[in-house]
């Protein structure tokens, strides 16, 4: 039986990857001056950082819960299998109200065949995920094989990242344990990790470069083969930051593919401009 695949915008993977990969789109929601875009769809990520440079404040929101019903629906009457990967449970309401609209769903079509998986995960950390789990619905696994897949990288992927301005994940507030970090000196830039789906702040580093080596340092001691796993880069809006810490990996480790993106409206929105964030597996399967 077929498996569909579903992931909503957050996974900041490009539309093309969507496309390409026949993965169906749930776009999360970003307003800017009162006017409404669906993330990907009809605002691209480096519009919004343009904004942001020129003093906007966009604000997110979820998918709605009509555009869950109306692709669930359709998996139901299509009389597939579905798997929905979704964005982490701590940071939008999106994957709660999935399972609700599912519910819904399944009252009048009893025989919905659909997995809602929480993975925990942001931006290219959680588009990694999608992206391994297309990988295996074109190789023919089971839906059991994905699902597992799914899971496995869900729980064992790392997130390390740092931001310009923390304002921007307070205001928005998607930032835990955030007040001892909050209005730092000039060319103080925090780390932060993902734990259980939530944002962390962990260290604070005087200067780009230390900060760099330092996420190199994390990375040594938690990563495994880091020499043959994929390994994401997300920026905002600054592909030379990107490229030049690729660079380091490439030079310490000795890794071969990368998958590098620039982070999408819905996330970009709270992260802002010059964020740059690092991912990969701490375990192997």
């Amino acid at each position: 039986m077929t498996v569909k695949l579903f992931a909503d915008s957050a996974s900041d993977m490009p539309l093309s990857f969507f496309e390409e990969n026949q993965v169906a789109l749930i776009p999360l929601r970003v307003y800017i001056d009162g006017t409404e875009y669906e993330d990907l769809k009809t605002i691209d990520p480096t519009q919004v950082f343009q904004e942001i440079k020129a003093g906007k404040m966009p604000k997110t929101s979820q998918p709605t819960p009509e555009d869950f019903h109306k692709l669930f629906t359709e998996l139901a009457k299509s009389n597939e299998s579905g798997i929905y990967i979704a964005f982490s449970s701590a940071l939008s309401g999106t994957y709660q109200t999935a399972v609700m609209v599912q519910e819904q769903v399944k009252e009048e079509y009893p025989e919905l065949d659909l997995t809602i998986i929480d993975t925990k995960c942001a931006s290219v950390g959680f588009g990694l995920v999608v992206k391994a789990a297309a990988d295996l619905v074109k190789s023919g696994a089971s839906k059991e094989e994905i699902i597992e897949d799914i899971q496995f990288r869900s729980q064992h992927m790392e997130h390390l990242f740092t931001v310009d301005d923390l304002d921007f994940l307070a205001k928005g507030g998607r930032l835990s344990k955030a007040s001892a970090f909050l209005g730092g000196l000039l060319n103080i830039k925090p780390l932060l990790h993902v734990e259980d789906g939530k944002l962390i702040p962990i260290e604070k580093h005087r200067g780009k470069k230390k900060l760099l080596k330092r996420m190199l340092d994390v990375m040594e001691e938690r990563g495994v083969d880091l020499e043959n796993q994929l390994i994401g880069i997300s920026h905002g809006d600054d592909e030379q930051s990107a490229l030049e810490l690729k660079s380091l990996i490439q030079e310490r480790f000795g890794t071969k593919d990368f998958y590098i993106n620039i982070i999408g409206a819905a996330v970009g929105s709270h992260a802002g401009p010059g964020t740059l964030a690092l991912f990969f597996l701490n375990a192997k399967k």
